[in-house]
């Protein structure tokens, strides 16, 4: 397994080691002691999400204001444009993102630590992601940062994406300082 550092330094890329033959293939999609090594983290996950979506549609940024979760990502079927932006404001790369191409050819995994806001817009037809949470999902606490914030300025790789109505109405990375 290889573990690829990021411009923010608690976002980290994951290569599994993948096991083919022309059978197909294996691979170990997470081991807790091995990842906590590795990643050099200390965390339980208490809940797995999983969703499906079309190409076009971007889902993010989003975050829980109270009880930040961790978040292990991967895509099983298709490519995504995954994102990690650095909410928290006394941190050395505030305002920072991370993009990672995620796709299941390559079997990728991305792990962005609590405290970061989440995202990603599909580029398959259609696209079956995986994430792994270090704390359970509270819709009372639930935040969203405006996907094309100018402040923050990612570089989303579609042009106009399909949105939810909470998404396109995020706040700005300004507004979550007040």
């Amino acid at each position: 397994m290889k573990i690829i550092d990021t411009i923010i330094a608690d976002v980290k890329i994951i290569e599994p080691s993948v096991y083919t033959d022309k059978r197909g293939f294996f691979l170990e999609t997470y081991k807790k002691t091995r990842y906590q090594q590795l990643l050099n983290i200390n965390f339980d996950f208490v809940q797995d999400n999983y969703s499906r979506s079309t190409k076009g549609v971007l889902r993010g940024l989003h975050f829980q204001k109270k009880n930040p979760q961790g978040k292990l990502v991967r895509v099983v079927n298709g490519t995504v444009f995954d994102v990690a932006v650095d909410i928290r404001p006394k941190s050395m790369t505030f305002g920072k993102w991370v993009g990672v191409f995620l796709s299941s050819k390559k079997k990728n995994q991305l792990w962005i630590p609590p405290g970061l806001a989440h995202g990603f817009c599909v580029l398959s037809d259609i696209a079956d992601f995986e994430y792994k949470c270090t704390d359970y999902y509270y819709p009372e606490h639930e935040g969203c940062l405006l996907w094309d914030d100018v402040t923050v300025g990612i570089k989303w790789p579609i042009d106009t994406p399909l949105l939810s109505p909470k998404d396109r109405n995020g706040v700005s990375l300004l507004k979550l300082l007040k």
